[in-house]
């Protein structure tokens, strides 16, 4: 049998039923629209996080304790002599201590529940922060301990609405500060968080926070752009002042953690993909059952056909002329139901997309074409997987047997 032939075979056999036909693609198109929907929007989401995440630099490393509690009691592990020792180090640059203030900041009436960071100027540099008004955190407000205070823009929206606030006095804790600066808004809704805080001399939240040791975090970047240099250099120094044997290189035996944001992205790209990956799993069992019911449908025109697959046997068809009519029938099947949802797959990610945005700004739907070429190759495999055994019970078919059919 020609391929002509055998196609115009196959389509007369789908359009005998059409009703069923439609029915039987359901499961097929929700499958296939599911599988792509998922995988784009997972990308989507994976580009809107890096994108937001993109402005700080790659090279800027945080260095912290490992979060050990003890009697309910914060173990620190980051000593002033640490950070003095890290300085000392050619491969990092612009380190800057960090000690959090946990104290409230109130502005006449106003209250606000803000993170608060004891740093230095090198902090901004590090976050790439900019000044809006005023000026940020110097060297001399370290040196002498000022009572000044940088805000994010929307802790001073919060504290003074629409007035002014440099040169304001705000109160953090029981201690009186001046505002001598407003940060500009990173614009991100994932910033939103950073543009709240707020920042005082190092110096000054040490006397606050009673700190004649330890510091919460140190934040560096990277000098001369080998940032696995930059790590391995700051890990042998710690373990080295802090007395841990750890020849094999195990983190979980070192007291403190090394990150930088190029590791943080890495690790965002592999969770986003996991999460993807899982949820195109989940969206494929759709797609199976949809192969379920093509081959219970095919099972069924098997069954109403035997008459004429026995005369189609008596007049010189062969075995695989049955075998590859009734096997492009399901993939046909397949095909068709997959090509309508990979429509209603890209349309619903566009509506998708275009409700992100209206609530996380910048979003946009990133169409994958692996994932397009993925939807495609699934629905034909699906034809052909759960489309063999009814093809394979056309073609065993003896002529005798199915010309006497009723």
């Amino acid at each position: 049998m020609i391929a002509e032939d055998l196609i115009n075979t196959a389509c007369e056999g789908l359009r005998r039923n059409r009703m069923r036909s439609l029915l039987t693609t359901l499961g097929i198109v929700i499958g296939v629209g599911s599988v792509l929907l998922m995988v784009s929007i997972g990308g989507s989401f994976e580009q809107y996080i890096l994108s937001q995440v993109e402005s700080f630099s790659g090279d800027t490393f945080e260095i912290n304790a490992k979060g050990l509690e003890q009697m309910g009691q914060d173990m620190y592990t980051i000593t002033f002599g640490d950070l003095e020792a890290i300085r000392t180090l050619t491969t990092v640059q612009s380190v800057a201590p960090v000690i959090f203030v946990q104290e409230r900041t109130m502005y006449g009436r106003e209250e606000l529940d803000s993170v608060v960071f004891g740093s230095t100027k090198e902090i901004f540099n590090n976050w790439s922060l900019q000044v809006q008004a005023g000026r940020l955190l110097t060297d001399d407000d370290v040196n002498g301990a000022r009572s000044v205070t940088v805000l994010g823009p929307r802790a001073a929206e919060e504290l003074f609405g629409e007035q002014d606030p440099l040169g304001s006095r705000i109160r953090i804790g029981t201690q009186k500060f001046t505002v001598v600066g407003v940060l500009q808004e990173l614009g991100s809704p994932l910033a939103q968080t950073m543009d709240a805080f707020i920042y005082m001399p190092f110096t000054v939240a040490k006397s606050m926070m009673g700190r004649t040791q330890y510091v919460d975090y140190i934040s560096l970047q990277s000098k001369g752009g080998d940032n696995e240099l930059t790590r391995q250099d700051i890990t042998a120094l710690l373990r080295q002042r802090h007395r841990i044997d750890n020849p094999t290189d195990d983190p979980d035996k070192d007291d403190f953690i090394v990150r930088s944001f190029e590791q943080a992205t890495a690790i965002i790209s592999t969770v986003t993909m996991g999460i993807t990956i899982f949820l195109g799993l989940v969206a494929g069992i759709s797609l199976l059952v949809g192969g379920i019911g093509i081959m219970n449908i095919m099972l069924v025109s098997v069954s109403e056909r035997t008459k004429e697959i026995g005369l189609r046997k008596a007049v010189g068809a062969r075995r695989a002329d049955i075998l590859r009519q009734f096997l492009l029938e399901a993939v046909a099947l397949t095909l068709v139901g997959g090509f309508v949802g990979l429509l209603l797959g890209v349309a619903a990610g566009y509506f998708l997309a275009l409700v992100a945005a209206q609530l996380l700004g910048e979003f946009t739907f990133a169409l994958s074409w692996s994932a397009v070429i993925m939807a495609v190759a699934m629905a034909a495999g699906t034809g052909l997987a759960f489309g063999i055994y009814p093809a394979k019970k056309a073609a065993d078919l003896s002529p005798m047997e199915a010309m006497r059919w009723e």
